[in-house]
């Protein structure tokens, strides 16, 4: 097991991210560094990193079998990795696995994960978990995407660092979440920094202007047109919404 990670400011975090891996020393990894890393130093999360070997059965430590039925690679036993979950049994938040048949990960998910005390997250490996994990435990499948990772650790670190971010005092400027690509089913809109021309390309002139409503406007024009362009499924998904919602104002 690696050691706590988050306890030295303070005793109990505010939000806890609980791992089970067979690779504990992926983490805390980036999570480590910049707004997070900050933040898992002053106590405001914390992680726990269970190595899965450790409740292995035999001398070999050994924690996955040949698939029945055939076919290549190899599967992880059941009795290994519900020891492992019978010892996070306690744990805050709920019990997730990271998996490419889960259910996308979204915003609003994030956002919930977030408003909870934590999360426990299962991370598997080679062909997968043995699948009667999942009738004896209440296990959510999560997915960060249609593609296949070499195991659930990246996913892991991708879901703690979309939720960590949304945690109290961990984000520099507490306005900036609520702006963002997905918050209110828009992508984000474009930026702009110094110089005001460069190689030729002007910033929009309304971005110069101070005026805080002639911005506001246009920065929302820009997301909805972004949003059309690059993500029609993301537009038809806002348009329904919105519907629903006037709907239910009737």
């Amino acid at each position: 097991m690696i050691a706590d990670r988050g306890e030295r400011a303070e005793t109990a975090a505010a939000w806890r991210a609980t791992v089970l891996s067979l690779f504990p020393e992926m983490f805390p990894g980036p999570l480590g560094v910049s707004l997070a890393g900050k933040g898992l130093d002053a106590g405001r999360w914390a992680l726990d990193v269970l190595d899965i070997r450790d409740f292995a059965r035999d001398k070999h430590r050994s924690v996955d079998d040949e698939p029945f039925g055939g076919g290549p690679g190899m599967v992880m036993r059941p009795e290994v990795v519900d020891a492992a979950l019978q010892a996070i049994e306690g744990r805050p938040g709920p019990l997730i696995c990271l998996s490419p048949r889960g259910a996308p990960l979204t915003q609003a998910r994030v956002r919930a994960l977030a408003a909870g005390p934590g999360v426990r997250l299962l991370c598997g490996r080679y062909e997968g978990i043995d699948e009667r994990i999942f009738a004896v435990h209440p296990v959510e499948e999560v997915s960060v995407g249609d593609y296949v990772l070499s195991g659930g650790e990246p996913a892991a670190l991708v879901l703690i660092d979309a939720v960590v971010r949304l945690l109290p005092g961990v984000m520099g400027n507490e306005a900036s979440p609520g702006e963002e690509s997905f918050e209110s089913g828009l992508l984000e809109y474009p930026h702009y920094t110094r110089p005001a021309v460069w190689q030729g390309l002007e910033v929009p002139e309304v971005l110069l202007s101070g005026h805080h409503e002639r911005i506001r406007t246009w920065r929302l024009e820009r997301a909805e047109e972004e949003t059309r362009r690059r993500r029609p499924d993301l537009w038809a998904a806002r348009g329904e919404t919105e519907k629903s919602r006037g709907a239910r104002g009737r």
